[in-house]
C-alpha cells in the first residue's frame, strides 16, 4: 500500500560558512530570499505536501532558529554537537516515528511542481529503500556541473566517480532502518546510502522544475532571479 503522508526531517543545523558575512550573525536558514527566510520557503513545500510531523534540526545560533520557528507548528531536534545528516536524522527518529520519512535541505529554492509531492507519488517501498530527487548535472543552477550519481534506465543510482550524470537536489524519501541501526552517533547519510546501492534499492527521480542551491552569495543571487520570474 502506498504511503499517503510522510514525516519530514528538515536539515537546518549547519554553519553556512560558504555564505561568508551573510551568516556571521544568523543561521543560514534565516537568510532571506525575496523577503522571506530560506526555511520558510522550505516549510511552504512541506506543508503543501501534507508532511507531518515536520522536524527541524538546529545547532548554529539555535536560539534564533527556535524563536523563528516558535509559531510554525514544527518540532525541533537540537544538536549540541553537529551530527551530520545521518546522525541528525538518527537523533530525530523518536520525533519522526518509524517507517519511511522524507528529508529536505533548507538551503535551496524550487520553482515548479512540489518536489515532496512528486517523491511521495513515486515512492515504492517494495523496491526502494531510498528515492532521491535528482536533475541532470549540466542543467542545475548554482552548481559547477559535477555529477553525484549516474542513473540507470530502471532509475537505480550509482556513484558518478567523475562521469556525467545527475545531481542530488537535497530532497528524498528513505526507509530509516539502516539509519537507526548505524553504530555511530555522527555520520553522513552517504554511508547507509552505500548499503542501499549495493542491495539494488537506491533510486532516483528526475525533477522537471527549476532548483537552485543557496549555499553561497552567488547562489543567493541566482535564487533571487529565479523567484523573480513571471510564472512563479
Amino acid at each position: 500500500m502506498r504511503q499517503k503522508s510522510f514525516p519530514l526531517m528538515l536539515f537546518a543545523a549547519g554553519f553556512g560558512t560558504r555564505m561568508r558575512a551573510l551568516t556571521a550573525n544568523r543561521p543560514k536558514p534565516l537568510v532571506p530570499v525575496r523577503g522571506r527566510a530560506l526555511i520558510d520557503h522550505a516549510l511552504d513545500l512541506a506543508q503543501s505536501a501534507g508532511c507531518a510531523p515536520i522536524v527541524v534540526n538546529t545547532h548554529y545560533l539555535a536560539d534564533q532558529m527556535a524563536a523563528h520557528l516558535a509559531d510554525k507548528g514544527v518540532l525541533i531536534s537540537h544538536e549540541p554537537q553537529i551530527l551530520e545528516t545521518g546522525g541528525g536524522l538518527k537523533s530525530a527518529l523518536p520525533l519522526l516515528g518509524t517507517g519511511a520519512v522524507m528529508t529536505l535541505n533548507s538551503d535551496a529554492i524550487w520553482r515548479g511542481a512540489n518536489p515532496l509531492a512528486a517523491l511521495g507519488a513515486a515512492w515504492d517501498p517494495a523496491r526502494m529503500d531510498a528515492l532521491l530527487l535528482v536533475q541532470d548535472a549540466a542543467s542545475v543552477k548554482g552548481r559547477d556541473g559535477r555529477a553525484d550519481f549516474v542513473m540507470g534506465a530502471d532509475g537505480q543510482l550509482q556513484r558518478a566517480n567523475g562521469a556525467p550524470g545527475v545531481v542530488f537536489l537535497g530532497a528524498q524519501v528513505l526507509q530509516t532502518k539502516a539509519v537507526a541501526e548505524w553504530p555511530e552517533t555522527a555520520f553522513s547519510l552517504n554511508q547507509p546510502w552505500e548499503r542501499m546501492m549495493t542491495e539494488g534499492r537506491f533510486y532516483g527521480l528526475p525533477y522537471a522544475g527549476d532548483w537552485c542551491d543557496v549555499g553561497s552569495p552567488e547562489g543567493l543571487a541566482v535564487a533571487e532571479a529565479l523567484l523573480g520570474q513571471d510564472d512563479v
